[in-house]
């Protein structure tokens, strides 16, 4: 019975040696459409020298739609499961939103007609907690990379759970 414990125990290390691809901490830069920064450029690396296991990501984001201007900072931490430049990425954080938008008031009368139009700039902030599950592709030397998948949104009680991503970037 020792002789099996002891022999579990060495597959056990084995196997743990085989969990993380050892090598040049992982790092990569990105663009991603839709997921936590909805359009935004984003850094991730790993927080050992490994290419998969854990790591973090944090970005920047900013787009405008009918004068409404949207600034993103997703952050999250994240864990790359698999071996040879593919990878199951999953992930949970948050983004910092920012949504600036224009502000119409109008003044009626006692007979309801329009007397005045005042215009002004508003600001709204809110935090959005993310999750991310998805596939990438981020090869072991460095070079193009590819991500895809969904990324669950939780904001104001409110749950969004496909909202899906793309990215592409270099890896180094």
């Amino acid at each position: 019975m020792l002789l099996a414990s002891l022999s579990f125990v060495g597959i056990a290390q084995d196997r743990k040696i085989d969990i993380y691809e050892p090598g040049q901490r992982a790092q990569s830069f990105f663009v991603e459409l839709g997921g936590p920064g909805f359009i935004s450029a984003n850094y991730d690396f790993r927080f050992q020298h490994t290419r998969n296991g854990w790591g973090g990501k944090a970005g920047l984001g900013y787009f405008s739609i009918d004068n409404e201007d949207y600034l993103t900072l997703p952050v999250q931490v994240n864990y790359l499961l698999g071996k040879n430049g593919h990878y199951f990425e999953m992930g949970a954080g948050a983004s910092y939103i920012r949504n600036s938008y224009d502000r119409y008031d109008y003044q009626y009368d006692e007979q309801g007609w329009y007397t005045e139009y005042y215009r002004g700039r508003d600001v709204d902030n809110q935090v959005l907690g993310s999750l991310t599950f998805g596939y990438r592709k981020q090869p072991v030397d460095g070079g193009f990379n590819f991500r895809a998948g969904l990324s669950p949104i939780l904001y104001e009680g409110d749950f969004i759970p496909y909202l899906p991503y793309i990215s592409f970037g270099y890896s180094f």
